[in-house]
């Protein structure tokens, strides 16, 4: 049986469906909801993500044998620090996506909600000899987001998103300074909460549905595994190796082409924000077409009214497509008109030699 959250039954909620499915969509007033979630004044309005999966990984072993398996350093990872890792194919295509926090004795990784289970099995055929264990825990333990600190949650394990921060061994893919990066204006949090405990944490707090949470996501340019990915991802196309990869750690599966792509050439597609036309008042899917003339040259990924920007999308494009080209997106019968800002620059990767251009040194 699918996942329900009991939150549902809550006055007003509307399911949510696709990769948020299990969960509220809004609660009767979704733009209300999106600016209580932006916004710093009053309490903070919390999101039901109770959906997603969570794996933990116990053991002495256990930083350092995620460390030899994910792109990401994570050996001398502190308690309560966040990070995100991404466990990749040989030929270097995102496999999983994992928010990371560790507690001291347990790591936890928190992913979408149908891929906990493949994670568990497939870190269960990585152990060798090592002292790890690991368990799918998501029937016991529910996640919970803010744009704020819950006070009422302090003893709560919570992770904290790096986004957009470029971290150690990090490296930017983007058209713009981190300094003017809209990431910076979406802080996010995490909250590991006891399944049994859901309904009573959130008590009284406003909640937000996650039409709010993914409006503010897309904002903020933050790639979405299952949403922004499809079977070819690569790491650079979406400019996660900001937050997700190391670059000078030792190797990984995957990390020859990481490296080769960072160094000698550019990923083939890029991500870029879609400023709509709203005059229709509505959005178009996910997986409509992004034209540019009548050419088909990307897929709209993720998209939402915006509280302040009206509607907004996130599209994976060819690399290719001019910058300043006129775009436009079709979902069925309807043709959007679409204002494209850069994510990912066009000349972004083949870095060796280069000090020019888009790209910031490594940090």
């Amino acid at each position: 049986m699918s996942y329900q959250s009991p939150l549902l039954a809550r006055p007003g909620a509307v399911a949510a469906t696709g990769l948020d499915a299990g969960v509220a969509a809004h609660y009767g007033d979704p733009l209300r909801e999106q600016r209580q979630l932006a916004g710093g004044r009053g309490d903070a309005a919390v999101v039901d993500l109770s959906h997603r999966g969570v794996v933990t990984v116990t053991g002495p072993d256990r930083l350092s044998w995620l460390n030899t398996l994910s792109s990401q350093q994570v050996t001398a990872l502190s308690p309560r620090v966040g990070t995100e890792l991404l466990l990749l194919s040989l030929q270097g295509r995102i496999e999983f996506d994992a928010r990371v926090v560790d507690d001291g004795e347990t790591t936890w990784l928190i992913v979408e909600h149908d891929e906990a289970a493949p994670l568990a099995a497939w870190l269960a055929t990585m152990k060798f000899m090592l002292r790890v264990e690991i368990a799918d825990v998501s029937a016991d333990w529910a996640v919970l987001g803010s744009t704020r600190a819950v006070p009422a949650w302090d003893e709560l394990l919570v992770w904290v998103d790096p986004w957009p921060h470029i971290g150690a061994g990090g490296y930017s893919y983007a058209a713009i300074d981190e300094g003017g990066h809209p990431g910076l204006e979406r802080p996010w949090r995490e909250y590991l909460v006891p399944a049994a405990e859901l309904t009573q944490r959130v008590g009284e707090l406003p909640l937000a549905g996650v039409w709010a949470a993914e409006a503010l996501r897309i904002a903020a340019w933050r790639p979405r595994r299952g949403a922004e990915t499809d079977e070819k991802t690569i790491p650079h196309e979406l400019d996660l190796l900001r937050t997700a990869v190391h670059l000078n750690k030792g190797c990984y599966k995957g990390q020859e082409t990481v490296a080769r792509v960072h160094n000698l050439g550019h990923p083939p597609r890029r991500l870029v924000f879609l400023q709509l036309d709203g005059s229709q008042h509505t959005v178009p899917a996910a997986g409509s077409a992004v034209l540019a003339g009548d050419r088909a040259v990307g897929t709209v990924t993720s998209s939402a009214q915006h509280y302040e920007m009206g509607p907004i999308a996130l599209a994976v494009i060819k690399r290719s497509v001019d910058p300043g080209a006129v775009l436009a997106v079709e979902d069925g019968g309807e043709r959007y008109a679409a204002a494209q800002e850069v994510i990912v620059a066009p000349d972004a990767g083949q870095v060796v030699g280069r000090r020019t251009g888009f790209l910031r040194t490594p940090h």
